[in-house]
């Protein structure tokens, strides 16, 4: 029935801090941009890679968005993991653009190693080394 996850959209409180933070620190590649008067809220289009099959999010802006409740965990979208296949050199990157990284660890699972980091509202991102 399905392909592909197309894309992530995610709400955020500061649009140009997380327009920057994804674009700058994460190196997302911008689409699209657009604001929308009638809500008062822009639309940021970003792609990761290659396309097709690229990784797309779309960033929102709204007035006053309610804070998203983390921590207990709350149901609903637990993170989105994005794949690398050198995490050392990702968490590197992301480290000396000083983005606080987790230590790495190891899925007890599958053995491959993985390791988080927050976006600038919060949001859980993992990184997760296939190779």
């Amino acid at each position: 029935m399905f392909d592909a996850i197309h894309h992530v959209a995610i709400i955020v409180s500061d649009y140009e801090r997380s327009k920057s933070f994804y674009v700058d620190k994460l190196g997302f590649r911008v689409l699209a941009e657009a604001y929308r008067e009638e809500r008062r809220s822009f639309k940021l289009d970003l792609v990761s890679g290659e396309e097709p099959g690229g990784v797309r999010i779309e960033l929102f802006s709204f007035p006053d968005p309610p804070p998203r409740p983390s921590r207990p965990e709350a149901c609903g979208l637990r993170h989105l993991a994005f794949r690398v296949t050198d995490l050392d050199s990702a968490v590197a990157r992301l480290s000396g653009a000083g983005v606080p990284v987790e230590p790495v660890r190891i899925d007890p699972y599958t053995g491959r190693r993985f390791t988080f980091f927050a976006d600038p509202d919060g949001l859980p991102l993992e990184l997760y080394e296939e190779g």
